[in-house]
């Protein structure tokens, strides 16, 4: 059963910060539901958001499922997809983050059978629906 604790929380929380310092990003580190470690970013020099809409408008397997460019001020970052969905600094930045938001963590789930056995879930938001992503030069 997923489960990510305040202390698993603060021990993750150096290098997290450390990694959003290094690229110019301010992000909060959350815990939601004893289940999911969340990474919410409120502004940065990085454009996510066009970073995305680029790669994915020019993917031709994403625009042959109905790619449509995203027009809003926040987004949330797919877990699973994220290197195909991003490149350049975006990428190498949700990379790191990614990476270090996963320390520690194990996922020996079997899908075939519906079974679901992950250390805990990873969450990265770029901007909020009620406050959105910050583009900052």
């Amino acid at each position: 059963m997923a489960y990510v604790s305040q202390e698993l929380k603060a021990k993750l929380a150096p290098a997290i910060k450390a990694i959003c310092k290094k690229y110019n990003v301010k992000a909060s580190l959350a815990v939601r539901h004893h289940s999911t470690l969340v990474l919410n970013i409120k502004q940065g020099s990085i454009d996510f958001i066009g970073n995305s809409n680029k790669v994915c408008g020019n993917d031709f397997y994403q625009v042959a499922r109905g790619f449509t460019p995203n027009t809003q001020s926040y987004d949330s970052v797919n877990p699973y997809h994220y290197s195909s969905h991003y490149d350049g600094v975006a990428k190498e930045f949700l990379l790191e983050v990614f990476t270090a938001l996963n320390d520690g963590n194990w996922d020996k789930s079997d899908i075939q059978t519906d079974y679901f056995n992950v250390g805990w879930y990873v969450d990265v938001n770029i901007g909020a629906w009620n406050k959105p992503y910050a583009l900052v030069k």
